[in-house]
């Protein structure tokens, strides 16, 4: 046997079982000098050892050398020989060989211990919120479908029974890798399917036989990395088929590739309790895209009176083949058998059943049904003539035709998919977010959006908006984060100064934040938070005990790969700390207050549908789930330029450059991808543009946005640099409260904006604007620099290339 076969299959603490060494805290006396105190740590998990005092460390082979005191050679020869016939378990017995090991024709499963088993699971799943996530997320009812969940805790405290231990070692729910657990001496076990949604495979008899376990974990998420990247779990001698064997008596069986896509398929009654056309129908799983395994083939060819067998396989290649393999394998069969019945197939909408009725009415899936197609004829079902070939893609264009109320009262029956690849996706994508709850704010509201869902990429982006109290700031960033996949969204109402220090290290990636006051927060928790921003992580040195109870330094990093909004009044003091962070002015006009009092007024008189709200916020959930993963490349990056007149153009052009990549990534299903990377074009570069460009003038400005508009407003009521006014009739006009009133006059004069003329305090001091600008030309020349530049990348390239 090869060395590297003996360090893959003896373990360190097999070998510690075998020289009668029992580790304390992971740590040992060491054999290898006179040690008083326990200095050789063995770590069991890595298989290696290191004695931290006269620093003798290595392998299992070189635990057996140093050990013995024998040759290399010798304890090679040693470590195989514990791997052989002669080998001792952790309990000192002799192992059962593989010729002792029962046959899976003998294997008899205990069906009594499987129910109770399961029945633990299901109680299990109650007490379990990552596991009732998962599944809302997945679509299943647990009301409905019979799952439990096993959390890797049933063998643990009270429920510990040797009876309960040994029957899981035999059925496989515990497997016995010869751990020890250093916490309590005692013999650990490796659970099978932890973390797993459990489904149970019956027998003829309607008998529990074995388990089927589900990961809920995401695999690509630090947690997922951590475990064994399986997905799918079975018990060893597996049996059995989910959910069940047909009644003998089925017209129609429906296959379907994987088990998650059965229990979706028996949530639907029409199809369960009414079958097709009011015949018997049944629905069957098979065990993957090559799990059509002799036990389902054996229940198949009993069911003496079926007629069709309906393929439901994912719509992937390995599904095709899979269906193309088993109608030719199942017509040899069942023609062998003398029975004559037809093979048809289901063309999906989406990848597979479960997607398809996530993103979709279950009416859905009865039609499907209906425009079923024969894999071997040209039968009709359903008055449909049944073709082999596929069927067209939806068209897009119409989908971009679709009025903004439709797509809202059929958000469940369009497809996300088809709807990220329309052409005027923003166009439509702002109509929702209006749906949704948020009334004006047209260009915000979708800058807001694109700067949240920045999440899913490597560089995210943060949004700071500001407005005087009672504005609506607080609700419009709320409103955004309820459109988000809420596992992914994290709400603050107030962050204490070392909180984002205590997160685990990647319990902050992936992530969206929301901080509904960000005046509210401390020094100490600002500055860490503009640490998180810019550097996408927190390191911080702490004290912990040791095992010893002693007092030790120990380094702590937390990573944050999250986007984040915040609210303000006074954005401009953040802003300039914190890199990648947008500053949006909520809208204050009096136009902007009249739409929002005329849809409250009609919210209360029940004119406003909020079950359309609440579809429109779904559909867009989905909409961001819909979304890949990827890197862009700007090749027009080095020919765009900002007016010089801008404040801060360096950190105001890398914002410019990482909105338009986030438009380039919300119209992925139109980019073309090279090397792995989306492509911008010049029509994602125009509308970055236009969501960007208020963004772009309050950098010009050096008033902030709710500054701005105040300015504006006292132009416009006092109509001449030569007419005073004083600051109460200001404020009843405006009907702004004094604090407010006076932190924006203040700041005028400092600006040397306005100035004081005469009055008395007693009376009021007077005022005149000193300084009379001419904003909205200068938002003119603005708009037509960058109009201009996009107008000769045009020309330069020619034709836009459409997709």
């Amino acid at each position: 046997m090869e060395i590297s076969a003996i360090k893959d299959r003896l373990r360190l603490s097999e070998v510690l079982n075998h020289y009668g060494l029992l580790p304390k805290n992971k740590m040992l006396r060491c054999f290898m000098h006179d040690d008083k105190t326990a200095s050789l740590q063995v770590n069991l998990e890595k298989d290696f050892y290191k004695c931290h005092a006269c620093g003798k460390s290595g392998d299992v082979i070189q635990f057996i050398e140093d050990y013995e005191k024998i040759s290399k050679h010798a304890a090679i020869k040693k470590a195989g020989s514990l791997i052989g016939g002669s080998k001792l378990s952790v309990d000192g017995k002799k192992p059962t060989t593989q010729s002792e090991q029962p046959s899976a024709s003998n294997h008899q499963p205990d069906t009594g211990f499987l129910a109770r088993m399961l029945s633990y699971f299901k109680n299990a799943l109650h007490a379990s919120g990552p596991a009732k996530e998962y599944l809302s997320k997945r679509g299943l009812d647990n009301a409905v479908l019979e799952i439990g969940y096993n959390s890797g805790q049933f063998h643990h405290g009270s429920r510990r029974d040797r009876q309960l231990i040994e029957h899981a070692v035999e059925i496989g729910l515990l497997l016995d890798k010869g751990l020890i657990n250093n916490r309590t001496k005692e013999k650990a076990y490796q659970v099978f399917a932890n973390k797993s949604l459990i489904f149970p495979l019956k027998n003829k008899e309607d008998e529990i036989v074995s388990l089927y376990g589900r990961s809920i974990l995401d695999h690509d998420s630090p947690e997922g990395s951590a475990q064994v990247k399986a997905k799918h779990f079975y018990l060893k001698n597996r049996s059995g088929i989910y959910p069940h064997y047909p009644n003998s008596q089925t017209l129609k069986l429906i296959l379907t590739e994987a088990i998650i896509d059965c229990a979706s398929l028996l949530q639907i009654k029409e199809i369960v309790q009414k079958g097709c056309h009011s015949e018997l129908v049944e629905v069957l799983a098979c065990f993957g895209a090559n799990g059509l395994n002799d036990e389902i083939l054996t229940a198949i060819k009993g069911l003496v009176e079926l007629e069709e067998i309906i393929f439901c396989f994912d719509r992937d290649k390995a599904g095709k083949e899979a269906v193309d393999k088993y109608a030719k394998l199942l017509q040899g069969e069942l023609l062998t058998a003398s029975q004559t019945v037809g093979l048809s197939f289901v063309e999906l909408p989406c990848k597979d059943v479960n997607e398809t009725l996530q993103l979709h009415d279950e009416e859905i899936f009865v039609k499907l049904l209906e425009e079923r197609k024969f894999i071997f004829s040209d039968e009709k079902v359903s008055n449909i003539t049944i073709s082999t070939e596929a069927p067209e893609n939806i068209d897009k264009e119409k989908v971009t035709l679709a009025l903004e109320d439709e797509i809202v009262k059929n958000s469940k029956t369009l497809n996300p998919v088809d709807f990220l690849g329309q052409k005027d996706l923003l166009k439509s994508l702002n109509g929702l977010i209006e749906k949704s709850g948020i009334i004006g704010e047209e260009q915000s509201r979708l800058l807001l959006f694109l700067i949240t869902i920045s999440y899913l990429n490597k560089s995210p982006l943060h949004g700071i908006v500001q407005g005087s109290s009672g504005s609506g700031k607080t609700h419009i960033i709320s409103r955004i984060a309820d459109m988000m996949p809420q596992e992914d969204v994290l709400r603050f109402t107030r962050i204490t100064e070392s909180s984002l220090y205590n997160w685990g290290e990647f319990d902050l990636f992936g992530k969206i934040i929301i901080i509904e006051d960000l005046d509210g927060l401390k020094e100490d928790a600002l500055y860490a938070l503009r640490e998180f921003i810019s550097n996408q992580v927190l390191r911080s040195s702490v004290t912990i005990k040791d095992k010893k109870g002693n007092n030790k330094s120990s380094h702590k990093i937390v990573k944050g790969q999250f986007s984040s909004l915040s609210a303000t009044t006074k954005g401009e003091t953040y802003e300039d700390n914190m890199s990648r962070s947008f500053l949006l002015a909520v809208d204050e006009s009096k136009g902007q207050t009249r739409r929002i009092i005329e849809y409250q007024n009609k919210r209360n008189a029940g004119e406003i549908d909020r079950s359309e709200q609440e579809k429109a916020i779904n559909f867009i959930q989905k909409i961001v789930r819909n979304l890949k993963h990827y890197e862009v490349i700007n090749p027009y990056a080095t020919q765009l330029q900002l007016p010089e007149k801008v404040h801060k153009i360096r950190r105001l052009n890398e914002m410019y450059q990482a909105v338009i990549k986030q438009v380039t990534f919300i119209n992925q299903y139109r980019r073309e991808v090279r090397n792995g990377y989306l492509i911008t074009e010049i029509e994602d570069i125009e509308q970055a543009t236009e969501v960007l460009f208020e963004s772009i003038v309050l950098k010009v400005d050096e008033l902030d946005g709710s500054l701005r508009q105040f300015y504006e407003r006292l132009k416009k009521y006092v109509k001449n640099e030569n007419q005073e006014f004083i600051l109460r009739e200001i404020r009843q006009e405006f009907n702004i409260s004094k604090t407010q009133m006076f932190r924006h006059i203040q700041t005028l004069v400092e600006l040397e904006y306005i100035k004081q003329t005469g009055g008395f305090a007693n009376k009021g001091i007077k005022y005149k604007i000193s300084y009379w600008d001419n904003h909205q030309k200068l938002r003119t020349e603005i708009k037509d620099f960058l109009n201009n530049q996009i107008r000769q990348l045009k020309n330069a390239r020619g034709t836009p290339k459409e997709h």
